[in-house]
């Protein structure tokens, strides 16, 4: 059909909607309400395009100057979000109350793509001016709305999907419109939620900066919202009035507007003062305090800050490590409090960002794809948004998809009833996803799943519901989904391996999990993984050792710095960590140079002549613990016993090691074949894994498994 057709079609569409004709699609009421404006009120035509006015500059430079707070308040969250969608083909964009684009944050080439149809910064997107759009109708509606496709009133703009949110000052009216624009079809699902939350975090900057002098209370219902993007925030006078508060503050406090709410003082709020509240702030270390409404119905915690005490504190977010996974039913942690976790980034602003904006969407249940090279700490970073998500009192139920063999991963995700099939358990078993109800599902390595597995997924996720091997009935679930890879998926989708509509069922959003050899905060991790792995006080490092630490590439991320510095433990005696305690390649290569691991450039005594050791099958963290065995070796003159014993296992033990590490002697001096089983205890590695090299989780020992560090 020509374009010709399709524009006639579209506006016979619009036409017969406003005469309150059969029309030939849905059309939500909104839009529906838009055309008929459009039409009625603003005379505009359909069928004739009129490109939007642009302002002249000196009109331009005074509109971005009357909301210059508001423009300052916008741009990192609206560069965050252009980020997360990772698209080029979108444009985010900031307007004011009146429909003038004031900011935008797009590709070069998307933006001089449509700067012709009009869209652009200075460029006025009323609805009197541009018909039905997202811009112009969310400031009409004064509502979050997604005008999609054929929903625009001209033409001209059938191509574009635009998601939209009011952005509410601090006197409840509409200071400007976020938007996100785009050519695809598929964002439309998640963007609309993640508009809606960057509006958030834009009003609650907006009221800091216009209360800095103020105190700001920070409170919920539930105190591990205390501080998120969902908790209450009032600024408040020293004289206990309230200044200001956001929308959440009002829904809590059952007050329809702010002007209900200003003036009074707060103890008409709480059933404490300002300044009991702010001394048991500071005495709880601005941990949430236990309060209640006015009225003593509502139980609240919060946090209160003088503007001194606010300014001084920073938000910080990071991890515990990941529970350990046992047979046994263990007693579960309290969900972690935002102000508890301080393990993932210590300063590292891209970290930083990921972390604010997984915080950010894991309350609101949109699923998640955590993607970064192998030791980057994807599961545990997973364990810690589950701590501070609204499933956190459930279960955490992690599934690697490529340790599990594929004719086992479909009863191992869906379960299967009694006698499904030979070698089932006779009780049958509850699947990964049924024991994830009511919790968090941590589907780590999804790249790998077999393509039949991924359309048995994508009903589950679609349907909230799962049918397990054999049974006729289903089983209602609910979960937070956070999956998990090292893979491109995107790269994936296109080569065919993996399915397009599983992929943005899983792609909520997108958070990147950047290089340890990236990272600017790496002397302040290595010292807190020094004081994590020691009892007492952990061993200090020589310049000479820090110095190779931070310059080394890290091919193994954060879980080979881990058992790096594990080893460097256990070697320096609690003496202060040399160059000698740290494997070869940390300390004699070019500085952040990646190239394969080699072992230790020993002579050992009676190799086998003919047969050189095959490392390819050896993974990173192997290869380093290679060197540091031949390195001890030779220290001890391969005298196995002194090396089995400062290393704190049997001689056996030690010998099936090398073995497995491909270090070859003519024969082992043991007198037996070194197959006997030692205590249990001694089939650990140096730094916890298994005796087969993999991680404790039983994940493959190719390095892609689970880090066990911030």
């Amino acid at each position: 059909m020509s374009l010709l057709a399709d524009s006639s079609m579209h506006v016979r569409e619009i036409l017969n909607v406003v005469n309150h004709q059969l029309a030939t699609r849905p059309t939500s009421e909104p839009v529906a309400q838009s055309w008929a404006r459009c039409v009625n009120e603003f005379q505009l035509d359909p069928s004739r395009f009129v490109t939007p006015p642009i302002l002249t500059d000196y009109e331009l430079s005074s509109r971005r100057e009357a909301m210059g707070d508001l423009i300052a308040c916008s741009k990192l969250e609206m560069t965050t979000l252009y980020q997360q969608l990772a698209d080029p083909e979108l444009a985010v964009v900031l307007v004011d109350s009146g429909g003038v684009i004031v900011h935008q944050v797009s590709s070069v080439p998307f933006a001089e793509a449509v700067a012709s149809d009009g869209f652009r910064v200075g460029a006025l997107w009323s609805e009197r001016e541009a018909g039905t759009n997202g811009m112009g109708t969310c400031l009409a509606e004064r509502d979050c709305i997604a005008v999609c496709q054929h929903e625009h009133f001209y033409p001209r703009y059938t191509s574009l999907t635009c998601s939209a949110a009011p952005i509410f000052d601090d006197r409840g009216e509409i200071a400007g419109v976020l938007d996100v624009t785009s050519r695809s079809k598929l964002l439309q699902q998640h963007s609309l939620v993640l508009v809606g939350m960057s509006r958030q975090m834009i009003e609650n900057r907006l009221l800091d900066a216009r209360y800095r002098h103020a105190n700001m209370i920070h409170f919920h219902s539930r105190p591990e919202f205390v501080g998120t993007l969902h908790g209450g925030k009032l600024a408040v006078a020293d004289d206990s009035t309230v200044l200001a508060a956001n929308r959440s503050a009002l829904f809590q406090l059952g007050f329809r507007s702010l002007s209900e709410l200003r003036g009074r003082r707060i103890e008409e709020a709480f059933n404490a003062s300002l300044e009991d509240m702010i001394a048991r702030s500071i005495r709880g270390s601005f941990h949430p305090v236990t309060v209640y409404s006015a009225n003593a119905t509502n139980r609240f915690f919060l946090v209160a800050q003088t503007a001194q005490n606010a300014a001084a504190r920073g938000t910080r977010v990071a991890v515990t490590a990941p529970v350990a996974r046992t047979s046994a039913p263990e007693k579960r942690p309290p969900p972690a409090r935002l102000d508890e976790i301080a393990h993932l980034e210590f300063g590292d602003p891209r970290m930083a960002s990921q972390i604010q904006l997984g915080v950010r969407v894991v309350q609101r249940k949109i699923p998640i794809i955590l993607r970064g090279q192998t030791g980057t700490g994807k599961e545990v970073f997973a364990q810690a948004l589950h701590s501070i998500s609204p499933h956190s009192s459930g279960p955490f139920v992690p599934v690697n998809c490529a340790s599990l063999p594929e004719n086992l991963i479909e009863s191992e995700l869906f379960g299967y009833r009694a006698g499904a099939f030979t070698g089932a358990q006779r009780e049958g078993r509850r699947g990964k996803i049924v024991q994830a109800n009511g919790g968090t599902l941590f589907l780590d390595e999804i790249g790998d799943m077999p393509l039949a597995l991924q359309a048995r997924l994508l009903r589950v996720i679609e349907e909230h519901e799962v049918t397990p091997l054999g049974a006729e009935t289903t089983v209602k679930v609910n979960f937070q989904l956070i999956s998990a890879s090292h893979r491109n998926l995107l790269e994936l989708v296109h080569g065919g391996q993996f399915r397009e509509d599983l992929y943005y069922r899983l792609k909520g959003v997108e958070l990147n999990l950047p290089p340890l050899a990236e990272r600017v905060d790496k002397l302040p991790l290595i010292h807190h993984l020094l004081e994590a792995e020691t009892d007492n006080d952990p061993p200090e490092l020589t310049k000479e050792a820090e110095q190779a630490l931070l310059s080394y590439a890290w091919p193994g991320n954060i879980r080979q710095l881990r058992h790096v510095l594990q080893m460097a433990i256990a070697l320096c005696d609690g003496q202060p960590i040399r160059c000698e305690d740290l494997p070869v390649e940390v300390t004699q290569r070019d500085p952040l140079v990646a190239t394969p691991v080699v072992s230790h450039p020993v002579a050992q005594p009676a190799p086998h002549p003919d047969d050189d050791p095959d490392l390819s099958a050896l993974n990173a963290i192997q290869l380093n613990e290679r060197g540091t065995v031949l390195a001890m070796l030779e220290e001890n003159r391969w005298n196995v016993s002194n090396v089995a014993k400062a290393l704190g296992i049997s001689r056996n033990t030690l010998y099936r090691k090398m073995r497995r590490l491909q270090i070859r002697l003519s024969h082992d001096g043991s007198g037996h074949d070194g197959t006997d089983l030692d205590d249990p205890a001694d089939e650990q590695s140096f730094d916890g894994t298994p005796p087969d090299g993999s991680p404790p989780d039983g994940s493959p020992p190719d390095g892609s498994p689970h880090a066990h560090s911030a």
